[in-house]
């Protein structure tokens, strides 16, 4: 995952593209899906396969659950905390998800880009809208289960929710699947190591992009044209 800095205010990040100066802007990824779906285990499973790839940790103003750790699962953080982060404009993005608060560092984020590290974030569609909004280069990726009644069987499987509040996160979930058009690509999570091979598939196709490559491939043509150039040398 990626490390975690005090952001400042106002902290933004460009759209991921090459830089032109050696290094290469890493590129931006989002990962959405209903919660349920298994979206986080994709994304914990994606940056295990990938290399290069790093995984955002977001900020909470929720209290950590059993066996999450402070700075490794999550910044866990107090509401008034969040606030003022938001206040700050520290965020790159947030939202308001079941009555906890979630967001992505600004400061974090434009850290890992500028040093030419992949970065993927997992946020629901409103933080995914707000993303896009200020990164056009963004990736998006929205991660479907196989049907509504999956969906609803992962729910009540893992969750000790009550009643209300499992209708909750089913209505949430009608209204989040609608969006997938939104996004650059949708996968299935049939089968969790063939959706993330899916992604991964997706992450090493968009490194090679004319956008993402163009600063690497230029540097090879010039050696075709360098007055200097030795024929026979690789």
């Amino acid at each position: 995952m990626s490390s975690s800095s005090e952001d400042q205010p106002g902290s933004g990040i460009r759209a991921a593209r090459s830089g032109g100066s050696g290094t290469r802007r890493g590129l931006l990824f989002v990962i959405s899906a209903p919660s349920g779906t298994g979206k986080t285990t994709v994304a914990e499973r994606l940056v295990q396969v990938v290399p290069d790839l790093s995984l955002s940790r977001s900020y909470t103003s929720r209290p950590a659950r059993p066996g999450e750790v402070h700075g490794i699962d999550y910044n866990f953080i107090t509401r008034a905390a969040f606030d003022q982060m938001i206040a700050r404009e520290a965020f790159l993005e947030w939202a308001d998800v079941f009555g906890n608060l979630y967001g992505t560092g600004a400061a974090d984020a434009e850290a890992d880009l500028a040093a030419g590290r992949d970065l993927v974030l997992v946020i629901d569609v409103q933080g995914a809208r707000q993303v896009r909004d200020r990164c056009p280069g963004t990736v998006g990726v929205f991660v479907l289960p196989p049907s509504f009644g999956v969906l609803e069987r992962r729910l009540r499987g893992r969750s000790a929710d009550t009643e209300e509040a499992m209708q909750r996160r089913l209505q949430t979930a009608r209204d989040e699947v609608v969006a997938f058009s939104e996004y650059d690509y949708v996968v299935v999570d049939d089968e969790l190591e063939a959706c993330v091979d899916r992604v991964r598939a997706i992450v090493l196709a968009e490194r090679t992009r004319l956008r993402s490559a163009r600063d690497m491939a230029e540097d090879i043509v010039r050696t075709f044209t360098t007055l200097n150039s030795h024929a026979g040398k690789d």
